[in-house]
């Protein structure tokens, strides 16, 4: 009887190298199960990709838009992590605007900028674009806007209670 109750309270053992890079860290498993890949994060932008799969698409086989609304605040709340030193970011208003579909198979590319950046208050705006048909490109521009966000968020807390997040994301992007 005591050695269930001592194996019942043992702790979970410690990961090792191999698996903390196979497994995403916390807040970041959506991304990975989508496959979505930060390509560059900074005070003055975040970027990143995916492509449209079973994973993330609505019955219809299109992007489904909690996914979108969700790496839209994710990428404007990491954006503001970096603006703020590492400050904690909450969220305090989200708005996402599909302009059209995005179909399964269909790259995106994720941009967020910063709108206004206060010591408090920050606003950022995410675009999702698409790369246009090959067939229809007769202007410069290669991708097409699919899906516009406006998101604002309040910087509080002290710098070392994100610094942990910093830690974390360098880690997972590698980038």
């Amino acid at each position: 009887m005591a050695s269930t109750a001592s194996a019942s309270t043992q702790q979970k053992p410690q990961e090792t190298r191999e698996e903390q890079q196979r497994n995403p860290p916390l807040g970041y498993d959506v991304q990975d199960y989508i496959g979505f890949k930060f390509e560059f994060a900074t005070a003055k932008g975040v970027q990143g990709r995916f492509t449209v799969s079973e994973r993330s698409c609505q019955l219809y086989g299109v992007l489904h838009g909690g996914i979108s609304a969700f790496l839209a605040e994710d990428l404007a709340r990491l954006g503001a992590l970096i603006a703020s030193n590492w400050k904690k970011i909450d969220g305090v208003k989200l708005s996402v605007n599909h302009l059209r579909a995005i179909p399964v198979g269909q790259e995106v590319i994720a941009s967020a900028t910063p709108l206004m950046v206060g010591n408090r208050i920050q606003v950022w705006d995410v675009k999702f674009s698409t790369l246009k048909p090959k067939d229809t490109s007769n202007d410069t521009s290669p991708t097409e806007l699919s899906v516009v966000s406006r998101v604002t968020l309040i910087a509080g807390g002290l710098p070392s209670e994100g610094s942990s997040q910093k830690d974390m994301f360098e880690q997972y992007s590698k980038l």
